[in-house]
């Protein structure tokens, strides 16, 4: 039940901030680089202060070994991780939502990422993958796909007045 917390408070978390970002890119004050930035520089003291006290604090992480890591761990969390998911990502995810409405891009890459997660978790770690993960993978996708297609899509700068915005 900790986990499901955890993970709904996450979502809420994410969704509001979010909102918050696109409403900021709507203003075309400032580009997706520069959320990413801002985003990054914010979260980065926060993430090591919580580190700290989870480590050494609250006993909540194992001491990290980070000289006794197998190389292809190490790697891992560089590439995979740092680089793939905290960079690559961000900056893709938040270019998408400067350029389209935050309740079609956040579902579409929300819900990409668990479905790719369940089936690469399933042929490359050994996850069980049953008749219901499957169908429940499947009836999500689905459920994205009708949430998000074939709907008329708001010009957010033809809503401040600006007649020279093109239709997405």
């Amino acid at each position: 039940m900790k986990a499901i917390l955890l993970a709904v408070t996450a979502g809420l978390c994410w969704g509001v901030g979010e909102l918050c970002t696109k409403s900021v890119l709507h203003g075309g004050r400032i580009g997706p680089l520069t959320a990413i930035a801002v985003r990054s520089t914010v979260a980065l003291p926060l993430l090591w202060l919580a580190w700290y006290a989870a480590v050494h604090w609250l006993a909540f992480e194992a001491r990290p070994a980070w000289r006794e890591l197998p190389a292809s761990d190490v790697a891992k969390l560089v590439l995979g991780s740092g680089l793939l998911a905290g960079g690559l990502a961000m900056i893709c995810f938040y270019s998408a939502l400067a350029l389209d409405d935050v309740s079609r891009i956040k579902p579409i890459a929300f819900t990409v990422a668990p479905a790719t997660a369940a089936v690469l978790g399933w042929m490359l770690l050994g996850e069980a993958m049953s008749w219901r993960k499957a169908l429940a993978v499947a009836l999500i996708l689905g459920g994205v796909l009708l949430l998000t297609s074939d709907r008329p899509r708001s010009a957010p700068h033809a809503a401040a007045g600006d007649s020279t915005a093109e239709p997405r």
